[in-house]
């Protein structure tokens, strides 16, 4: 996970998972849309997936 992806994540999490498929981008989204915090901590969870 690159620092870039983290900021990215903290910023805007839906574009940070924008690579790892439609349905990351969509639970991310919504987690996003409920509150931000959830949001980013999906987003930096589906990022340190492998």
């Amino acid at each position: 996970m690159s620092l870039w992806r983290v900021l990215l994540s903290i910023l805007f999490p839906p574009l940070a998972v924008i690579d790892r498929g439609c349905g990351s981008v969509l639970i991310v989204l919504i987690l996003t849309l409920l509150g931000w915090i959830p949001g980013v901590l999906a987003a930096l969870i589906i990022l340190n997936r492998k």
